[in-house]
């Protein structure tokens, strides 16, 4: 009898069978209350990790507009920079141009002081004689080309205040022409010449191709053609 209960509750045949949980409903509530703080907790974590990523998002944008300001500031610096390097290089070319101009300035004033000193040369004699009246200081006589000769003349008065002298100068060239002595005056006469203190004279004469110049002579007339003072100098 009892083989067959035990065969009946083993078979297919036997009833079935309910299982339940025995957990006490305060644990039930206790471990209800764990799912939910555990999930409130994960999507607090949630919550807060979205909310970094969107701070780094946030960051990485202003750190760009800021990169793009510094890129800005830079880009003007650059082109002031260059601006001041062209400005730069103008004034140097400037700078330059007037040095070359300067250097021309003063190849030229160097030119001036030879010439200078080739008047000295020819003033040398400036300086009064200790005897008064009008002389002729200084002569000088060149050829600058066949037939043609070019003179420089200085005559004086000596003392304080000299009176002005208004007459005539008269040059009158020597030398040779055709193996023969020759003499020889520039067409017009005697030349009006003033003095007060001093005066200087130059001019070109024109005479005959064949001739040999040897000698130049100056002399300064008075109103009345008397001479006053004379000079020779040799070529």
């Amino acid at each position: 009898m009892r083989w067959k209960l035990l065969r009946r509750r083993l078979s297919i045949s036997a009833p079935r069978m309910i299982v339940r949980s025995h957990l006490p409903w305060p644990l039930r509530w206790v471990v209800l209350a764990v799912a939910f703080g555990f999930s409130a907790a994960l999507a607090l974590w949630a919550f807060e990790f979205g909310k970094e990523i969107a701070g780094l998002e946030r960051g990485a944008k202003e750190e760009l507009a800021q990169l793009r300001d510094e890129l800005k500031t830079l880009r003007e610096e650059r082109e002031r920079a260059q601006s001041i390097a062209n400005t730069a290089d103008s004034l140097l070319k400037a700078e330059r141009a007037t040095q070359d101009r300067l250097n021309q300035q003063l190849r030229q004033a160097e030119a001036e002081v030879l010439a200078l000193k080739a008047d000295l040369g020819f003033f040398e004699r400036l300086l009064p004689t200790s005897g008064g009246g009008l002389a002729v200081r200084a002569l000088q006589a060149e050829e600058l080309q066949p037939g043609q000769l070019r003179y420089q003349l200085l005559v004086m008065q000596s003392g304080k205040s000299p009176a002005e002298f208004k007459g005539r100068y008269e040059l009158q060239l020597a030398g040779t022409l055709d193996g023969k002595p020759w003499t020889f005056s520039p067409e017009g006469g005697p030349r009006a010449i003033s003095v007060k203190q001093y005066a200087r004279v130059e001019g070109l004469i024109d005479h005959p191709l064949p001739a040999v110049v040897k000698t130049v002579q100056v002399r300064v007339l008075d109103s009345s053609g008397g001479v006053r003072a004379s000079q020779t100098v040799k070529l």
